[in-house]
């Protein structure tokens, strides 16, 4: 499985600090989360949530960057949680990264279409799922793309109906497939040899035709729609 890209996080491995709310309904998972996190350089964590309706009402409350969101919780679960942090017009939302044992589970693809801006694995090094949160923090995506193509080819969603309605130019494709392979702003501006402001507005571009939420979402919907093959392999 291909890592996040943590190429913003490598340049400046702490950077501006980072608040955190952890959303897990086991106790033990969410407090050992809280004292590694804790741990990490540049990571505060603010808060800890034992389902998705007290993950909302604490993150409205607390206004953390981010949000750790397990799926799989009591009252309401972690995708409907997500959906709804990401459409309250009231206020910016967090981040949203979603934390899972299982890299196919159904839940992490809804999750994703929900609008989170990735998802992390349990079992990876503390070091890894802090370097994803100040990666999101930062504004980009976390990505497992050997991961993300095996869960749209085995469980494509409704969002696939957005790309043949968005017109997306050649350069635009272009763009969106670099995305979808887990290529950061400035790779991508490396791989196409253009400017880092001309892949922003690109990407900008891609976000706005597709009523995407997020990169992220973007991508699941490039795979989805058939732009991107799904396979097995990188």
């Amino acid at each position: 499985m291909t890592g996040p890209d943590t190429s913003a996080a490598a340049a400046d491995p702490v950077g501006t600090p980072v608040t955190l709310l952890i959303a897990d309904d086991d106790e033990v998972t969410r407090s050992g989360l809280r004292v590694l996190l804790t741990a990490q350089p540049g990571i505060t964590v603010v808060g800890e949530a034992a389902d998705g309706i007290d993950a909302v009402e604490q993150a409205r409350r607390l206004r953390p960057d981010v949000v750790l969101m397990d799926v799989r919780m009591p009252r309401c679960n972690g995708i409907e949680a997500t959906r709804q942090l990401l459409a309250d017009p009231s206020t910016a939302p967090p981040k949203v990264v979603v934390i899972t044992t299982f890299e196919n589970d159904d839940y992490v693809t809804a999750a994703l279409s929900a609008g989170a801006a990735g998802f992390v694995l349990k079992r990876l090094p503390v070091r890894k799922i802090a370097e994803t949160v100040r990666v999101v923090a930062s504004g980009e995506a976390i990505l497992f793309p050997a991961a993300l193509r095996r869960m749209v080819a085995a469980r494509p969603l409704d969002s696939a109906k957005a790309l043949p309605k968005a017109a997306l130019t050649g350069r635009e494709e272009e763009v969106l497939r670099s995305m979808a392979t887990g290529l950061s702003n400035p790779e991508i501006a490396r791989t196409l040899t253009v400017s880092l402001e001309t892949v922003k507005t690109h990407v900008g571009n891609v976000l706005t035709k597709l009523g995407a939420q997020n990169r992220t979402h973007a991508v699941v919907i490039a795979y989805e729609s058939g732009l991107v093959v799904p396979g097995f392999t990188d």
